[in-house]
């Protein structure tokens, strides 16, 4: 098996920890500290449902014996795949303190995604929870078929033959649980996948608790405040930007919304008083409308951080008169670098820029497309390097060389400016990144599997504007022999496992792509043929 690491060098390990950023704190052990200093103040909130700092603590490390005693051990790695439950927390906790390292996979992941992640990863379990529309049982069962050494099917409800249940492992007796190396990997999470599909990405105790510490201090986050969980629990944005983890770091009350509608959101506000959460623009938008008809108590509402995608100012203008709170936006990543702008910042910096890095030691470079630094406020490519931000993805060389150069700076991918005053404002993508409401598709990754059609000669995917969902996915079709139809293709896509946001929202055939002198297809020329020529091809 693979070793999972993270290694900055000598010389920057030492400069980050004599500033003060890596303090060698542990997940495992501050939710010890919480549980000891307020035990029975409410740490989650899932519908009726409550645990304590006390609860939470007890049950993670019963839950960390229970996985131990099934015969995993540190070093493991376990899928995590469920709903936003309140049991998600138990478990993640459970998973760091028994040393074996979580892979955050989302709800809408099927096998395709699964079974890339269970063998890049090599996963020894997957977690998922029954009864929940989909049947997440299945698919767990057909990815350990096969991935010869994901042996276990950890199931939160009912268990079936070749499962455990999360409540039987809750029953395991106590056990030593040794403290963890603050240096180590706690967790892999996914990246947005440019090329292909996702890259794990491996988090450390030290820098990534050192974003939380940050993150909570910069958007005023405390133990006196309750923070809404509406996004899908496992995206990086609303476990760290301040998010879950932020939230149980200062001791704070977490309560979890089963989807981001407003239907389900504006009610959970008013009842639990919730003072803070975070948004993607697409989602902003919807909350806008219906907080319009002024039937919910929104008052203790203090912020909200939207992130995830661009927000267009016109939209971001609206958050503070008609939702009555502070907008803070968030601009960051899940390889490292997150930006802010400050709660005071005036209204024209707050709807206009992504913000501020969170740390002096963020470095920040924005260069042309040969390397060079750019002028001063002109837009450039994004690379950064700092005490947060990875050195390396696990277990992918060619990534690695792509994302990252010589001297450790990350490529980000990302097309910014920077203001005088050092905010940041986001121009876009550079490469064929589709930011579908937040959700990251590779255009690449969709081509392949259209490729794969009998009646496909060639396929290329691009972005396309659209005012809802910040942008859509539109796949160009060479057709091979007889044009298929565009619902054909779609219906395609869905049943070679993939997540439903990645079904291309429209599909244009043509009879062949307009190339670059290098011999590429222009993405460019592609987007303006789109533009120009949508009608009753479009499907």
């Amino acid at each position: 098996m693979i070793p999972v690491t993270q290694t900055w060098s000598a010389e920057a390990a030492a400069r980050y920890r004599s500033k003060g950023y890596w303090r060698g704190e542990t997940f495992g052990a501050f939710l010890r500290a919480r549980a000891q200093a307020t035990p029975d103040a409410v740490a989650i909130v899932c519908g009726a449902r409550r645990w304590t700092y006390a609860d939470f603590d007890r049950d993670s490390d019963a839950f960390a014996a229970g996985l131990l005693d099934l015969g995993l051990r540190a070093g493991d790695r376990a899928i995590v795949q469920l709903p936003n439950i309140g049991e998600y927390f138990i478990i993640v906790f459970g998973l760091f303190k028994a040393g074996i390292l979580p892979i955050f996979a989302l709800p809408g992941h099927r096998s395709a995604e699964i079974t890339h992640f269970a063998e890049k990863g090599e996963a020894a379990a997957h977690i998922v929870a029954a009864g929940q529309g989909f049947d997440y049982c299945a698919l767990a069962h057909d990815v350990r078929g096969r991935v010869p050494g994901l042996s276990h099917v950890v199931t939160v409800g009912a268990a079936g033959a070749g499962e455990v249940g999360y409540d039987d492992l809750l029953r395991a007796a106590p056990r030593d649980l040794p403290a963890r190396d603050p240096a180590g990997v706690a967790f892999l999470q996914l990246s947005g996948g440019s090329t292909g599909l996702s890259k794990l990405i491996p988090r450390s105790h030290d820098d990534y608790i050192y974003t939380l510490r940050e993150s909570a201090r910069i958007c005023g986050l405390t133990a006196a405040d309750t923070l809404m969980i509406a996004l899908p629990a496992a995206h990086n944005f609303p476990m760290s930007s301040p998010g879950s983890l932020s939230a149980f770091y200062v001791g704070a009350r977490v309560v979890l919304a089963p989807s981001p509608s407003p239907d389900a959101c504006l009610p959970l506000i008013a009842r639990e008083r919730v003072t803070m959460t975070s948004l993607v623009p697409p989602v902003a938008l919807l909350w806008l409308s219906a907080a319009e008809a002024g039937q919910h108590d929104l008052s203790s509402l203090r912020v909200i951080q939207i992130g995830g995608a661009k927000l267009a100012p016109e939209v971001a203008r609206r958050i503070r008169p008609v939702l009555g709170c502070t907008l803070q936006q968030v601009f960051g990543m899940a390889e490292g670098l997150v930006n802010y702008t400050a709660l005071d910042d005036d209204e024209e910096t707050i709807v206009t820029t992504q913000g501020r890095p969170i740390s002096p030691d963020d470095e920040i470079l924005i260069v042309d497309d040969d390397g060079r630094d750019v002028a001063p406020g002109e837009a450039g490519h994004l690379l950064t390097r700092g005490p947060y931000t990875i050195r390396a993805y696990h277990n992918d060389d060619g990534a690695n060389a792509r994302a990252f150069t010589a001297d450790g700076f990350y490529r980000t991918g990302d097309i910014v400016l920077r203001r005088a005053d050092g905010a940041l404002v986001v121009q876009g993508r550079a490469g064929d990144h589709i930011n579908r409401a937040g959700e990251k598709i590779s255009a690449e990754e969709i081509e392949d599997h259209l490729l794969a059609h009998p009646q496909v000669f060639d396929a290329a995917v691009v972005s396309i504007p659209d005012e809802f969902l910040g942008e859509r996915s539109c796949a160009f079709v060479i057709p091979r022999g007889d044009k298929p139809k565009a619902a054909a293709l779609k219906a395609w896509i869905r049943q070679r496992g993939l997540a439903e946001f990645k079904v291309p929202d429209q599909v244009v055939f043509v009879e062949r792509f307009t190339e670059t002198a290098v011999g590429k297809i222009s993405r460019k020329a592609l987007r303006a043929h789109l533009r120009a020529t949508l009608g009753p091809e479009a499907g």
